[in-house]
């Protein structure tokens, strides 16, 4: 974090020196202004620099912060107005160049300052310094935006080349190609329905899910092809699935959900013991939530891909709804469950 911050520091502290460099070029013997004492240039002097620089940074990580950025316009349009009264009213710049200094009267041995009526120098570098405030805050916050997304489309694409990977990996493809066959040989109705769920798959996987979100019944149907193709080897009713609420008109970051469903069905099935699995998606006017739970085999630890997999998750969350999500997993009662829910805008 300091290796970080130390450029940008360094950046300040250069642009601060340029600033208190840039009066110096109009504080020259040639103005009418060389009968001042040197109080009087060095006060001018840094009642300038100070009032600007104290301006820039008070509205930079202030005003701007708290006020500009959460919509509260009218109060950061008020605090505005207060500190353009307050520059009106000092008129740094024209101090700065002493243009009326009136002769002391007699009996005084000092210069006295009548400021003009209005001193539109220093108003200008007012709102010069405002505004360069709010443009370097909304250029920081759009490169952030353009980085979250790079690192969004990053992460997505590692996830769909991971669960590409994990699909035509051959212990899922001759599993479900030998249940197929099986179907095929004893002329099972069902033989062409699960070819047909396996293009759909490889389908949704390679074309599909180009695009950032994707229809959410798009979604749920892979989830359906692949859940019924995971079926073909395990008993009937071990494998409870439920769609409810109304999913049209909403979309979700393709796979989001499949990492769930997969370490389901690859860590919560056992050969000799009963292994129920649950999968519930519902579909609420704003959010979607995802339910699913298996049981926990001691016998199946979790390995290295398996917490990668939920770590991208994570990741993929945070970069694609961020403060608009809330992820559960636990695994009390020796049951993995997870509950996942996404704020729709």
């Amino acid at each position: 974090m300091l290796s970080w911050r130390a450029p940008q520091i360094s950046i300040h502290i250069v642009c601060c020196i340029l600033f208190m460099i840039f009066p110096l070029l109009f504080m020259h013997n040639g103005n009418g202004y060389t009968e001042l004492t040197a109080p009087a240039r060095h006060y001018s002097y840094w009642l300038f620099c100070s009032c600007y620089i104290s301006l820039f940074y008070f509205n930079r990580y202030l005003l701007i912060p708290w006020l500009f950025l959460p919509g509260r316009y009218w109060s950061y349009v008020m605090m505005a107005g207060i500190l353009c009264m307050g520059i009106f009213l000092l008129q740094p710049f024209d101090r700065l160049l002493q243009q009326k200094w009136a002769t002391p009267p007699p009996g005084v041995a000092k210069w006295v300052y009548e400021p003009p009526v209005i001193d539109i120098t220093s108003l200008f570098i007012f709102f010069m310094m405002m505004a360069l405030g709010i443009a370097i805050t909304a250029t920081r916050r759009w490169q952030q935006t353009e980085q979250r997304a790079i690192r969004a489309e990053r992460e997505k694409i590692r996830a769909e080349l991971s669960f590409l990977k994990a699909q035509v990996h051959p212990h899922f493809l001759f599993n479900t190609l030998n249940n197929i066959y099986s179907l095929a040989v004893a002329r099972h109705q069902y033989t062409a329905e699960s070819i047909l769920k396996l293009s759909n798959i490889m389908r949704y996987i390679t074309d599909d899910v180009c695009a950032d979100y994707v229809p959410l019944p798009h979604e749920e149907a892979c989830i359906r092809d692949y859940i019924a193709l995971q079926q073909l080897r395990l008993q009937p009713g071990q494998v409870e699935y439920k769609v409810t609420g109304d999913l049209e008109k909403k979309k979700i970051s393709p796979l989001v959900l499949m990492t769930f469903v997969e370490n389901v069905f690859k860590y919560g099935v056992s050969k000799h013991m009963p292994a129920p699995i649950f999968i519930h998606l519902h579909a609420r006017r704003h959010c979607i939530m995802f339910f699913c739970s298996n049981r926990i085999y001691k016998e199946q630890p979790r390995t290295h891909s398996c917490g990668v997999g939920i770590a991208n998750t994570r990741q993929r969350l945070e970069l694609l709804y961020p403060q608009r999500h809330m992820l559960e997993i636990n695994t009390d009662n020796n049951l993995y469950t997870v509950r996942l829910t996404l704020l729709m805008d």
